[in-house]
């Protein structure tokens, strides 16, 4: 059921990853051919199956669709069945399902467009430091704790997270002499410490930096990126995440295995 959430969940995240940057309405109209403009019959609708069932093209033109829909779809709906196995309380897997869906839209809008909306990244600050007191991480840490401990555990995540940016772009600025991190990278990796906490703001940091570091250059080395060329942080720093929540990352945490 999980894994059918998370389908359902990818399709809702194709309208975000489409429509949020601009400005479009998450709800009306319903999905439409990018090429005819035909609307997309319910039936014709369905995560993954769909797309297999007609061959990746419109009923009505016969139009490609992109293959970017059905692996948003398959991703989410991994991620759903994942998250949902990796934690006992139901409560804390459907947030951590929630925020990872929101992590792959980012990854997606700053990938295609070098933005992060504040709806996503302000949005995942503020359930982060809400669902504070649900926080495993939190109480593991904490050694259970009040849940007021939680929240200030989350409030101490996001200023870190802060911090890093701010410290990271100072220094990038001086060195480069231009930007090295946008706003948003700073709103996201605030939220990633609410959910985190100040070391997962860290090491969320030191991996997607390694990860975009590396993807950079392998562009670089066969031309494919030139030296000063921007690229965007946030699908790195989203995928980051994603792997803190399953408590996949590789070092960095002090409180013992989950």
């Amino acid at each position: 059921m999980a894994a059918l959430a998370g389908l359902c969940l990818g399709s809702f995240i194709n309208v975000v990853i489409h429509r949020l940057p601009k400005g479009q309405s998450l709800w009306a109209p319903g999905s439409r051919c990018p090429r005819c403009r035909r609307s997309v019959a319910f039936y014709d609708n369905v995560p993954v199956l769909s797309y297999l069932l007609l061959a990746g093209r419109c009923r009505h033109c016969r139009g490609r669709i992109s293959l970017r829909y059905p692996f948003v779809e398959a991703l989410t709906g991994a991620l759903a069945w994942g998250l949902w196995r990796r934690w006992d309380d139901p409560l804390w897997a459907g947030l951590t399902i929630a925020a990872a869906c929101a992590l792959v839209a980012v990854a997606f809008i700053d990938w295609d467009t070098f933005l992060i909306p504040d709806e996503i990244s302000l949005g995942l600050l503020a359930v982060g430091l809400l669902a504070a007191p649900a926080n495993p991480y939190f109480a593991k840490a904490l050694g259970s704790g009040a849940w007021y401990a939680r929240m200030l555990y989350a409030l101490t995540g996001a200023a870190t997270g802060l911090a890093i940016c701010w410290v990271t772009a100072s220094v990038g600025e001086k060195l480069f002499k231009r930007e090295a991190l946008g706003g948003g990278d700073v709103k996201l990796l605030a939220a990633v410490g609410a959910w985190t906490g100040a070391l997962g703001a860290f090491d969320c940091m030191m991996v997607g930096a390694f990860a975009g570091s590396v993807y950079g250059l392998s562009r670089m080395a066969r031309g494919a990126l030139k030296r000063y060329e921007p690229m965007p942080f946030g699908p790195f720093l989203s995928a980051a995440a994603i792997f803190n929540f399953f408590r996949l990352l590789p070092f960095g945490f002090p409180f013992g295995a989950f």
